[in-house]
């Protein structure tokens, strides 16, 4: 059987609200940001989720902790969920990150990764999903570069065409996981 993965983007932070990339800095909600995830535990309360995953960065994790307060779901952190590491550029206005991405897909951020990092990353946590998740409904509440990674590597999206023009946020992604999917190449 296959795993039914919703995704979620970790709710609005003050970097968001600044226009700051804040890669694998902690960030915080900001106010809003706590309103949408409250949002997002009353949207998402009666899906019948096995478990919530969350990237271990802090907004991700403050935003299932705010979603879902009672812990049930299981909430529980993997780091191959984090945003993609700009490096030298974390906490970079959005502008400076958002101009380098075409260029990082297989060339790493300085003193960071490449997206092509954060795909393989993602792929180990869904292998890993596969292997132990078969026939469940998950939660992912994770980052942009996670949703692009999951675009790409499930639908068959060119991570080129994800970069370049990033589709609009909205509350919620399907995606279905075969159960066989393979281990990443070692």
């Amino acid at each position: 059987m296959a795993v039914e993965i919703v995704y979620e983007t970790h709710a609005t932070t003050t970097d968001n609200e600044a226009g700051i990339a804040t890669g694998w800095l902690p960030g915080r909600l900001s106010e809003l940001g706590h309103r949408q995830a409250h949002e997002l535990g009353e949207r998402r309360s009666g899906d019948g989720f096995a478990a919530v995953f969350t990237s271990d960065l802090h907004r991700a994790v403050q935003t299932a902790r705010i979603a879902f307060p009672d812990g049930l779901p299981p909430l529980l952190q993997d780091i191959r969920l984090r945003e993609c590491n700009y490096g030298d550029l974390n906490g970079s206005p959005l502008s400076v990150v958002a101009a380098q991405r075409a260029r990082r897909i297989d060339e790493p951020f300085p003193g960071g990764q490449s997206y092509r990092q954060v795909v393989a990353a993602t792929n180990a946590f869904l292998h890993d999903l596969a292997t132990e998740r078969d026939g469940s409904r998950i939660l992912v509440i994770a980052h942009s570069a996670n949703r692009w990674a999951l675009e790409h590597l499930l639908t068959g999206t060119q991570l080129e065409d994800l970069l370049e023009a990033p589709p609009a946020w909205r509350p919620g992604w399907h995606f279905t996981l075969p159960a066989d999917w393979p281990a990443p190449a070692r």
